[in-house]
């Protein structure tokens, strides 16, 4: 065996070359694998010792053939929403010993192979609403590599985590229509999203059981200087109410409302969705989500389809959650608020 400077630290590689074996029966023999000889572990773990290796994640995943790091693919990353679905993915990413690599696809024209490159650098990637085609997803599925959709369709054979928004939004419409709110206005883009799909699906589906005309959509982005356009356009005419796929929006349309000198909720009531810390403040009904748990339980089901990648061909059966989300009833409907 070749004898080598203690000077600086050592690394997996040095200590394969110290033992003669590869990288990656210096991983497994530290990890007491079955598939090394006892002889084999003994001249590792003297090279170990002669070199005064250390260890480390890096290591262990250079020589397994893994990154030690996750993927995330999001539409954007403006907002408090992402940013609340990306603090619980990292935090529970980094419990695990993983680092994140963060993908937006917002106005890139290449999302596709962007998308199919990120997958070749992580271990695992989670892809999160419209971002990219079931094609592309299959096409991912397919390599191997483990996956998580987020607040989106199911796609075959691949883990889904999803909230609850079509149920709730039907709860917030019956809300309303206690409340002697008929017309209704919803703002956002249900094509563009599949959680602004199901709440406007959601609210549609409860005014139709009161036989109540079906909401009028007004698209707009997901923003607040978007909410403030569409609700300066909606002072003209002002319905009971409106109805808002996210709280940036409801926050614009509240804004707009102000300058008009409307009044919210005695001209119009006004809710949104997410329960952000803004939404508190302005006393805006709206329906909480576990934004952070989102991100959380997709980093913790990617660890646990990566373990089972390495640990053989079994695989269990794809998952499907859909997390609660609960109506929160403030000042901005007209009711009483908490």
């Amino acid at each position: 065996m070749k004898a080598l400077s203690k000077s600086k630290a050592a690394t997996i590689y040095e200590v394969a070359e110290h033992a003669g074996v590869s990288i990656a029966t210096v991983s497994r023999a530290l990890r007491d694998s079955s598939l090394v000889t006892e002889a084999t572990r003994a001249r590792v773990r003297a090279a170990v010792e002669a070199l005064n290796y250390t260890p480390n994640q890096l290591g262990r995943s250079l020589a397994e053939g893994r990154h030690a790091a996750n993927g995330i693919v999001f539409p954007d990353l403006t907002g408090p929403y992402y940013a609340e679905v990306v603090l619980g993915y990292e935090e529970a990413a980094s419990e695990l010993g993983r680092s994140v690599l963060i993908l937006t696809t917002h106005g890139r024209r290449d999302a596709e192979a962007a998308v199919l490159d990120l997958a070749g650098r992580v271990d695992g990637l989670a892809v999160m609403g419209n971002t990219v085609g079931d094609d592309t997803v299959r096409a991912i599925a397919a390599t191997g590599t483990p996956l998580v959709l987020l607040a989106r369709p199911p796609v075959e054979g691949v883990d889904t985590i999803r909230t609850r928004n079509e149920r709730t939004a039907a709860d917030l419409a019956e809300h309303l229509i206690a409340h002697g709110h008929r017309r209704m206005v919803f703002v956002g883009d249900p094509a563009a999203s599949p959680d602004a799909a199901g709440r406007f699906a959601g609210l549609a589906k409860a005014l139709r059981a009161h036989g109540l005309p079906k909401p009028e959509l007004r698209v707009c982005d997901y923003d607040v200087e978007a909410g403030e356009r569409v609700g300066a356009e909606l002072m003209a005419d002002l319905p009971d109410a409106v109805v808002c796929a996210n709280d940036e929006v409801a926050l614009g349309v509240h804004l707009a409302a102000e300058a008009a000198g409307r009044r919210v909720p005695d001209d119009v009531a006004v809710t949104g969705w997410d329960d952000v810390l803004a939404a508190r403040f302005a006393g805006l009904t709206t329906v909480s989500q576990p934004m952070r748990d989102l991100g959380a339980t997709a980093a913790r089901w990617l660890d646990g389809r990566i373990g089972e990648r390495n640990a053989g061909p079994d695989r269990a059966a794809p998952r499907r959650r859909v997390l609660p989300t609960q109506l929160v009833v403030r000042r901005s409907c007209g009711a009483h608020p908490l």
